[in-house]
């Protein structure tokens, strides 16, 4: 790894590269550019081989794979120790995470044992002068700017959606990809992994949806609810909603999107009823393409659509499912 470049930090689950460790790419190589510097993409595995190939073709100088066996299952300690090492071995100038659960754990103790600063949830870096990176504060309600001083490596963590991940830039020559073996030994790990917790069996994981149509307030009625399933599947999308609706259990709380539920990114965000409080806002402002349906004009919802209806969604959800299933010939 080239002293002073951007280390991107790509996160793994099964052998398979998490989308949000896609956009976190397309964050370091916006970067990169900008300053000038190499860019380099670690995965941590005990033999990330399989994950590696999933990022072969990305414009990248190179790809590190981390390898030891006590790196799976992950562990806090096992992934710091690792990661400082690497780190040390030729410093870069910026290091570069998604923010997942699993950097949420271990990027603090990194970052806290190297005695350098770490910018968390950042929503977009701002490249004019010199790098600023913008953070949400107070649920949303503010944005903070927030620029590094002393010395390096600087470490940040990207929202879910701060980037898209299908604007990752590729290369027809795949970067060469080097070994690097930490030590480590079974004294290090002072945590023993359990299964990974899930709220629910039937959880869903809604950062994977291209496609959501999300309900708010605005349904009224638990038994309308059908209407927006109705429209989900005809966009072959997921079913999703906000605070309110999975607060009076009409929904499950793995389907409730915002601040206090999932943060999402997909192409396609319908919102039927949502009038659009920051909280909810907060967790779905990364859409491509937002279609914002509610009968008052003056709703939040419509400062974020791009395409926004004013009117009955009980009038409007039918007639549009009705049109998109007549488009695919059902």
């Amino acid at each position: 790894m080239t002293p002073g470049g951007v280390l991107v930090l790509a996160e793994q689950r099964g052998q398979k590269v998490l989308r949000a460790s896609f956009e976190a790419v397309r964050g370091g190589q916006l970067l990169a550019r900008a300053i000038s510097a190499p860019l380099a993409i670690a995965i941590l595995g005990a033999e990330p081989s399989t994950a590696i190939a999933d990022v072969r073709a990305l414009a990248a100088t190179e790809i590190i794979s981390v390898e030891h066996p006590l790196l799976e299952p992950y562990t806090p300690d096992a992934y710091a120790l690792a990661l400082i090492q690497l780190i040390r071995s030729s410093p870069p100038r910026w290091v570069l995470m998604s923010h997942t659960y699993q950097v949420r754990d271990f990027a603090p103790k990194m970052a806290a044992a190297l005695e350098r600063p770490l910018a968390a949830d950042v929503i977009r870096i701002g490249l004019e002068e010199r790098p600023v990176f913008v953070r949400q504060i107070y649920q949303g309600k503010l944005h903070a700017e927030v620029s590094f001083e002393g010395e390096p490596p600087y470490f940040v963590s990207f929202q879910s959606g701060a980037f898209r991940s299908d604007e990752a830039e590729t290369t027809g020559v795949p970067p060469p990809v080097i070994r690097f073996e930490p030590e480590l030994s079974t004294g290090d790990i002072r945590t023993r992994p359990l299964e990974p917790f899930r709220e629910a069996k039937q959880a869903v994981d809604l950062t994977k949806a291209e496609v959501i149509v999300a309900v708010g307030r605005g349904i009224k009625a638990r038994e309308h609810i059908a209407l927006a399933a109705k429209l989900a599947e005809a966009l072959d999308g997921e079913l999703a909603a906000s605070r309110p609706i999975c607060d009076n259990e009409w929904m499950p709380m793995d389907r409730q999107i915002g601040s206090s539920g999932q943060t999402v990114s997909p192409k396609l965000y319908v919102a039927l009823g949502i009038s659009g409080a920051i909280q909810h806002l907060v967790g779905m402002r990364g859409s491509r393409t937002v279609v914002a349906i509610n009968k008052d004009p003056d709703a939040p919802i419509f400062d974020v659509a791009d395409y926004g209806i004013v009117g009955d969604l009980f009038e409007i959800v039918p007639t549009l499912t009705t049109e998109i299933l007549k488009s695919k010939g059902s």
